[in-house]
């Protein structure tokens, strides 16, 4: 493989030299924003103006910010600063895309010079400090070091200590029953009589490990499903090394495309009910469209969470469309692999994306206030990283460099145009409202890209959260909407706002897809596809 797919030179990289270019081209915008900066920073710091704290914006949550005048002149002028800050960027001639860019790049210095960070500049910080005669700061020096030692330099999310895949994390029974090099395929043990007749074949992302489908009893989709009465089988990735680093999206389908074979030989089934999620949806779109302009009617229906397929559908999308596709050049930056993006850097790089939640608020709770990271099944699975293969990475850039599955000159798999249009059976579309990683707009784009019927679903979460919602979460809104709509806007000025999980709604339209009740087997597997080990089986190790 050449350099290519893992060279010094990045996107990102390039869009520094834009940005600076653009500056420089363009002093009077500079020198007026400049004036602009520094009188609403004074103004803010002599208490002369408004406290404007955007939304969502946590670093910010605590009273006394609004309630201390000194305090509130530090919040007002920071954040007069950063606010101006943005709109000179804005003002520049960049295109929306290396305008983006050119926010990352601002937003990072802005994010870590924040008064938050630092113990006197953070009243819960100093209130701590002072109650506790600083052995919170011992503490956190401790944390520290720690961190520094074996997290790769960064605050640690969660306490993994308290998580074991196998033990308390992907318990639901069941036994692979087949194996090959990308993949192990998982089939779950009937928790029913009576099951349906076509199984559901679930695709992980290939960023990830599997198991957040099973997270945990009473968290576990796989669970949910297969207490409603579905068959259930899940794809497992190997974790590849430099040695597979000519993995890419072919390679993937084609696998992919024989566990599906699998799947249907040990079910009986001829057809399957496709569900997939992120980089794991877009590897199912290209399946199912593959099968598509073959003439193979194995897609009963597609289930396709929080994943962008269109992204000329998401351009106008904030820093999602970073997180989503741009994080793997910013991953560039922070890798040392000749073979595969490894999974820290790629966690590196996504924390830098979103600091203020990925980096600086465990600054603040591990190092400030010298406490351990939370216990929490959801960030122990997104530190259990993954590597990415050098070819699939490149795969990955050209696809957004050519505006997703159907954009540029399209995309061609074993001698076939890939098109979404290929996909004619029932799609079921899940996005987020508050998804910063792949914003629910672009999820939205492929409800009119596939070329069957469509239904979109909005979860009112964030990315992961927006999957993992099981049902009896008293706080968890979903929106549907059964009118004809044909943008974002006009799905959510008419949808219809639903208490609970959307998972109810989906296993109704699930089971509308999957066939007849037939008696479930009692053994797992198949003659020509025996088990092999129990399920969570090797790969995931």
């Amino acid at each position: 493989m050449t350099d290519k797919r893992l060279g010094s030179a990045t996107e990102l990289a390039r869009a520094a030299t834009r940005f600076y270019t653009a500056a420089l081209r363009d002093p009077k915008s500079f020198l007026s924003h400049s004036h602009d900066i520094w009188s609403a920073t004074i103004k803010g710091a002599l208490g002369q103006a408004e406290l404007s704290i955007p939304k969502g914006d946590k670093r910010f949550n605590d009273p006394v910010w609004t309630t201390n005048p000194a305090y509130r002149a530090m919040a007002s002028s920071y954040l007069a600063f950063t606010q101006g800050i943005d709109a000179w960027v804005d003002s520049l001639q960049l295109d929306d895309r290396n305008k983006l860019r050119a926010k990352l790049l601002t937003s990072v210095v802005a994010d870590t010079i924040s008064p938050t960070n630092t113990v006197l500049g953070n009243p819960t910080a100093a209130k701590t400090t002072f109650d506790h005669g600083g052995k919170n700061l011992v503490a956190g020096l401790k944390n520290f070091i720690g961190d520094m030692a074996g997290n790769g330099g960064l605050p640690a999310m969660v306490d993994k200590s308290k998580f074991t895949v196998g033990k308390n994390l992907a318990l639901s029974p069941g036994q692979v029953v087949y194996r090959e090099d990308h993949l192990e395929l998982i089939q779950y043990t009937p928790q029913t009589e009576k099951v349906y007749s076509k199984p559901i074949f679930i695709v992980p992302p290939q960023i990830n490990k599997y198991y957040v489908w099973d997270l945990a009893p009473g968290r576990s989709i796989v669970e949910y499903l297969a207490k409603q009465g579905h068959q259930v089988f899940v794809v497992v990735w190997r974790n590849p090394d430099p040695s597979q680093s000519d993995w890419d999206f072919n390679s993937y389908v084609a696998a992919l495309d024989r566990a599906s074979e699998v799947a249907c030989e040990v079910s009986g089934s001829q057809s399957l009910q496709v569900v997939g999620a992120c980089s794991g949806g877009i590897t199912a779109a290209m399946l199912l469209s593959l099968w598509g302009a073959k003439k193979i009617k194995r897609a009963a229906s597609f289930s396709l969470f929080v994943a962008i397929l269109e992204v000329d559908g998401a351009k106008n999308t904030t820093m999602g469309l970073f997180a989503n596709f741009e994080t793997l050049e910013l991953a560039r930056l922070f890798s040392r692999s000749k073979g595969v993006l490894a999974g820290k850097d790629l966690e590196r790089a996504f924390a830098w994306l979103r600091p203020n939640d990925l980096i600086w608020a465990y600054w603040v709770n591990n190092y400030l206030l010298g406490n351990e990271p939370p216990a929490y099944d959801i960030l122990y699975w997104n530190a259990d990283t993954t590597n990415l293969p050098a070819s699939l990475h490149n795969d990955m850039l050209q696809l957004l460099n050519q505006g997703g599955l159907d954009g540029g000159d399209g995309w061609i798999m074993d001698g076939h145009k890939i098109s979404l249009q290929n996909i004619t059976c029932d799609a079921f579309v899940v996005g987020g409202e508050t998804d910063h990683i792949t914003p629910w707009d672009g999820c939205y784009a492929s409800v009119h890209a596939f070329g069957g019927k469509s239904e979109f679903v909005l979860s009112q979460a964030g990315h992961i959260q927006s999957l993992i919602n099981p049902p009896g979460n008293p706080r968890a809104r979903f929106k549907t909407n059964q009118a004809d709509h044909g943008t974002p806007e006009e799905f959510s000025e008419t949808a219809s706002t639903h208490s609970g999980s959307w998972w109810p709604h989906w296993n109704h339209w699930l089971v509308a897809r999957g066939g007849k009740q037939v008696k479930a087997k009692q053994e797992l597997g198949s003659a020509k596809h025996p088990p092999l080990v129990d399920a969570p089986g090797l790969y995931v190790q």
